[in-house]
């Protein structure tokens, strides 16, 4: 399977991260221990959002949207409004 997945950090009240990785597991880990240059500073970070891809063009396409797109992330980050918010 491959991932994309969003990050909240904990630190900075409205910094995600939105990567991509087949393994999400080992990625966490290693975002969390701070070995990824790009998220280093901000962590820690939370999952709030992931999604699955059996093809591996399909996540990366879908990442580079969320990325370079402001309308698809808009619209995600409108569905995850709670969960990207402190508010629980």
């Amino acid at each position: 399977m491959h991932y994309v997945y969003i990050l909240k950090s904990q630190k900075c009240k409205n910094k995600v991260y939105i990567g991509y990785t087949s393994d999400l597991k080992k990625r966490l880990s290693s975002h969390s221990a701070g070995s990824t240059y790009t998220t280093g500073r901000f962590r820690p970070f939370e999952l709030v959002y992931y999604e699955a891809f059996k093809s591996k063009i399909d996540a990366q396409k879908r990442e580079k949207q969320l990325k370079n797109y402001g309308n698809a992330l808009g619209h995600l980050k409108k569905r995850l409004i709670h969960s990207l918010c402190s508010v629980t």
